[in-house]
């Protein structure tokens, strides 16, 4: 009987030991897979973190770059765009002749036609970061416009508020107010939306001597009487357009 007992006994204990070892072994691997889910994990943080600081290293490059580029558009290459953007608008403006001189019998010169400059604005392209002071530039202009060439400021100021593309300040105007003009436009730092073209103006050297047998024009440059009506379509040339 004792030895069945010891048997029994001896039996359990190598169950118990076998069961201690199981659970010491199912320990071990469920601390394994904990370390191989940590190291995973891990891993993944990893590279999710390193592709973010890649994407982010892209949107750094791409701002970069687009930064450069405005800053070479404004600053490098500005007056040129500028220059471009004003002769598409201008590309088919029509363009009036250069009147023909009338001379007397010895070459003596009765009535001659000089350059001198219309000014135009493009009041779209007067404005400025914010309606505030896009509107105190438009009086700004308003006022220096008015007072070189000495209009009345409310219809200059109605002009330069315009929605039109294209509005006429002054025609045959001379070099001195053109002069006076840019320099104004150069101290007041204002590149664009102000137009100096190119126009005729018809003089007579002698004054009123022989007028009723030369005549005269008309602010268009169109004879009016004597020679400069009879001989009109001869003085006048052909119009041409801005190419």
């Amino acid at each position: 009987m004792n030895n069945k007992k010891n048997k029994v006994n001896k039996k359990d204990v190598v169950s118990k030991k076998s069961k201690k070892v199981t659970t010491s072994n199912k320990k071990e691997i469920d601390n394994s897979n904990v370390i191989n889910l940590n190291r995973t994990f891990n891993s993944n943080n990893l590279i999710h973190t390193k592709k973010l600081r890649n994407i982010f290293i892209v949107i750094l490059i791409i701002f970069v770059l687009i930064l450069g580029r405005i800053g070479y558009l404004q600053f490098v290459d500005g007056n040129h765009l500028k220059e471009l953007a004003y002769q598409q608008q201008t590309i088919n403006q029509i363009l009036s002749p250069k009147r023909g001189n009338i001379y007397d019998s010895t070459g003596k010169a009765l009535a001659i036609s000089a350059q001198v400059d219309t000014v135009t604005i493009n009041p779209t392209k007067i404005v400025d970061s914010s309606d505030d002071k896009t509107k105190e530039l438009k009086e700004k202009v308003a006022k220096g416009l008015s007072d070189i060439f000495e209009l009345d400021y409310n219809e200059v100021l109605q002009k330069v508020n315009s929605t039109s593309q294209v509005e006429t300040i002054a025609k045959k105007v001379e070099q001195e107010k053109v002069d006076k003009l840019q320099s104004w436009m150069k101290e007041n730092n204002i590149s664009v939306g102000i137009n100096i073209d190119e126009d005729n103006k018809r003089y007579y050297p002698y004054g009123s001597l022989a007028s009723n047998v030369i005549g005269f024009c008309g602010s268009d440059n169109q004879g009016l009487s004597g020679i400069e009506s009879k001989w009109d379509s001869v003085l006048t040339g052909t119009p041409r357009k801005n190419c």
